[in-house]
């Protein structure tokens, strides 16, 4: 068995791998294929697997009412969907899609359907019904498979989570990662398996993590997300698709994370980052809801399902300012997206501690490819506007680059800042060429991240102002300036 880059095939193969306890598919051999079949075949006809699979094979011989209660038809449609990598299968005179292998003729139907032969719906998700002909080239209906890639179609969904009703399977273009998410989720589903058959439930509990949070969340679990990489390791990428292959309502979502955000996020994880980042994160989870019935006793504690951060990272890099400003600057959003978004409650005086230069650089560098020229000229800049505003306590420039809301506005405070700081016997805090280099494409042609770098200096100041004692002596400087930006946005 082999990887081939198809998702289906790869999460089986994976899983297949991880269940015989092997750590690479070449590992396999033809007793651990009998040992997985074994298992399949006992337990995706019995609770709770069989209600777990109806999300991604319904109306197949393991979820289908009219088979309950005929134990030898179950065993036979098993026995022909899982086995048929066997030498004595049938040939169809095709080659699998996926493999390019000799396909299979597997009698889908009854015994004496072996003609058939092609896979359809309730043997591999998101195919269309056995009676549809729309989407198959010729008109031809179903699609040739290999048995070795039956096999791990079938066994798949052992290698996925399922979140919001869904199948979350996590694919990516490096075989270890995805072997690693294959194998967590094979080890949680078995678990879970036991745990309800043990107690007579119909149902596997759903994962408390919402589906990207839990992508994220297992992500980081990687060794190699937490091993320091090397210069010849390739980056790599993760695609997450949720799905459901229901006929009341099949969907699928994809979720992706590029290269640049994978190794944002080991980079984070590296001791150089690691504690500063964890903080940021750990403000990002969901927050209790406001207790509306005082004095009501809870069962449960609460227990967060949902990181706002790691949610805002797929929407990456589309989302940078607004990332930037929420995480880094700690700008509370206007409006909660529900009531447990601890967001809109952030508060620049409060969490000042989480604000760092250090993490944004790198943000900037992994996540916008920004010019490591550019990014010192924001640092030197943030550094000059600091020191100005710490030596003259200008406290009305420091709220005025914060809330200033138009390009003029901009152009005009600093040039008042340089007027002040050249009649105080300070050099110029500002050059044309890194004025330029910062906020503008060309001679008063501002660039379209102007706001974003306005922002990035900010970050800058504000950092060195609390090391240097201004901001611990003017703390209510900030508290006026956000009261005052959240005025001039809703205007």
């Amino acid at each position: 068995m082999e990887y081939i880059a198809h998702p289906y095939i790869d999460i089986g193969i994976a899983t297949i791998t991880a269940f015989s306890n092997k750590q690479h598919p070449s590992q396999v051999q033809p007793a651990d294929l009998e040992k997985i079949v074994e298992y399949v075949t006992r337990e995706y006809v019995q609770q709770p697997l069989r209600s777990f699979l109806t999300v991604v094979f319904p109306n197949s011989g393991f979820t289908q009412p009219a088979f309950f209660g005929q134990p030898e038809r179950q065993l036979d449609y098993a026995q022909r969907v899982l086995q048929s990598y066997r030498s004595e299968t049938p040939l169809l005179n095709e080659t699998c899609v996926f493999t390019g292998q000799p396909a299979v003729a597997v009698a889908f139907g009854d015994k004496e359907g072996l003609a058939l032969g092609r896979a359809f719906r309730q043997h591999i998700p998101l195919l269309t019904g056995e009676d549809v002909i729309n989407f198959f080239p010729y008109g031809d209906s179903g699609l040739p498979v290999s048995g070795e890639a039956l096999l791990a179609i079938q066994v798949f969904p052992l290698g996925c989570a399922k979140s919001g009703g869904r199948l979350l399977a996590v694919h990516s273009d490096n075989s270890q990662i995805t072997y690693h998410f294959a194998s967590t989720f094979l080890a949680e589903n078995r678990r879970l398996v036991h745990l309800a058959q043990v107690a007579g439930s119909n149902k596997m509990p759903e994962p408390h993590l919402k589906h990207r949070t839990l992508l994220i969340e297992t992500l980081l679990q990687a060794e190699m997300m937490r091993r320091e990489a090397v210069e010849d390791q390739a980056a790599f990428s993760v695609t997450a698709y949720h799905l459901s292959n229901s006929g009341q309502g099949p969907a699928l979502d994809i979720y992706h994370l590029p290269m640049q955000t994978i190794g944002f996020l080991r980079e984070m994880e590296l001791a150089e980052y690691s504690a500063d980042w964890h903080a940021i994160v750990a403000r990002a989870w969901e927050r209790p809801a406001p207790d509306k019935k005082k004095g009501k006793k809870k069962d449960e504690p609460f227990q967060p399902s949902r990181n706002w951060l790691y949610e805002d990272l797929f929407r990456l890099p589309e989302n940078a300012r607004q990332f930037v400003r929420t995480y880094f600057l700690r700008t509370a959003l206007q409006r909660a997206r529900n009531e447990f978004d601890p967001t809109v409650d952030y508060a620049l005086e409060k969490e000042i501690t989480l604000v760092s230069w250090k993490i944004t650089a790198r943000f900037l560098r992994r996540i916008l490819n920004m010019e490591k020229a550019r990014v010192e000229q924001i640092r030197a800049m943030g550094d000059r506007l600091a020191d100005y505003v710490n030596s003259q306590n200008d406290r009305r420039f420091f709220r005025q680059f914060y809330t200033l809301q138009r390009y003029g506005d901009l152009r005009i405070a600093l040039l008042k800042a340089n007027s002040l700081a050249v009649q105080h016997g300070q050099s110029p805090l500002v050059t044309l060429d890194s004025y330029i280099d910062v906020f503008e494409e060309g001679e008063e042609l501002a660039r379209r991240d102007w706001q974003l770098a306005r922002d990035l200096v900010l970050i800058r100041m504000v950092e060195r102002l609390h090391a240097i004692g201004w901001l611990g002596k003017n703390s209510d400087v900030i508290e006026e300036t956000t009261t005052e930006e959240t005025l001039n946005s809703e205007n």
